[in-house]
């Protein structure tokens, strides 16, 4: 199974609406969402199973006993993170506890101890295609470890898929390292503006250090012609494919507030999303 996964840099360039175009394109059987932190392709791609859920566990998170606690002040003395606060009894901050353990460490009575705490829930929708995503907790850590089980539980659940479409996260960060991680090929989804172009390298420079191949396009060129030759010549520069250049489309806006996708109704920006996916399907299985 070929795993294409497309990527921004950043959030709010349209990775998302074109990641649903290409699964609607691709009638791909097989796609995943891994912004863990901010999940949205399932609003596009309505599912009529309901999805399997499990809870994901991340790092453990202090409790303190107080049957037990003789109120000493050392755990909250050494906690470095201030998690720990004493008012009528000792007590843990939960979003600020990083379950280092010193606190269990330097208890004399052990009042104190680790606990899985829950980091998030998987969702598997398993029917005639399989869509796997997630949901962080707020202030939970560990998301590319999320990432990683959003992925495997994909695989797990998919028979004989040709191609799997696969949502990214945005930024450069643990998720999407643990995005990139043993995917075929990624689509960059370029924005023409300043911070988009700093954006776009950043994660062009992070695909090249996983040795992953990789192809551009631009989302809403219009707005800035001449970034768009920039990002168009940084990518010649590099001898990058350059797949395409979608322009800002009215259209388009309204169709994925109404819950489609851009490829649903005849539109602009749909029209050239079906030409960017030809000319990425070519390099992802002819190399050219």
């Amino acid at each position: 199974m070929r795993q294409l996964l497309i990527l921004s840099g950043k959030g709010g360039t349209g990775k998302t609406t074109i990641a649903s175009a290409f699964i609607k394109l691709s009638n791909a059987k097989t796609y995943a969402d891994c912004d863990v932190d901010a999940p949205n392709l399932h609003l596009i791609m309505n599912q009529s199973t309901v999805p399997r859920k499990n809870d994901y566990y991340g790092l453990s998170k202090a409790e303190i006993d107080p049957e037990l606690c003789v109120q000493c002040d050392l755990c909250r003395q050494n906690c470095r993170f201030d998690a720990i606060y004493a008012d009528d009894a000792y007590s843990v901050n939960y979003y600020a506890c990083e379950g280092c353990g010193v606190c269990e460490d330097v208890c004399p009575v052990a009042a104190v101890s680790l606990k899985p705490a829950k980091a998030g829930e998987l969702m598997l929708y398993v029917g005639e295609t399989v869509f796997s995503t997630a949901q962080l907790r707020m202030g939970s850590g560990t998301s590319g470890m999320l990432v990683t089980e959003v992925k495997k539980q994909m695989k797990l659940a998919s028979k004989n898929s040709e191609l799997a479409i696969i949502d990214g996260s945005p930024g450069i960060g643990c998720p999407v390292i643990a995005s990139l991680s043993g995917v075929d090929m990624v689509l960059i989804v370029a924005e023409p503006s300043l911070s988009g172009i700093s954006d776009m390298e950043r994660i062009i420079k992070t695909a090249e250090t996983f040795q992953t191949k990789a192809v551009v396009c631009i989302n809403k060129y219009d707005t800035n012609i001449e970034n768009t030759e920039k990002i168009e010549n940084y990518c010649k520069k590099l001898n990058l494919p350059f797949v395409g250049r979608i322009p800002f489309d009215q259209d388009a806006v309204k169709a994925i507030n109404t819950g489609q996708s851009i490829v649903d109704i005849d539109c602009m920006a749909g029209k050239a999303v079906k030409d960017i996916f030809d000319k990425t399907l070519n390099v992802l299985y002819r190399g050219r």
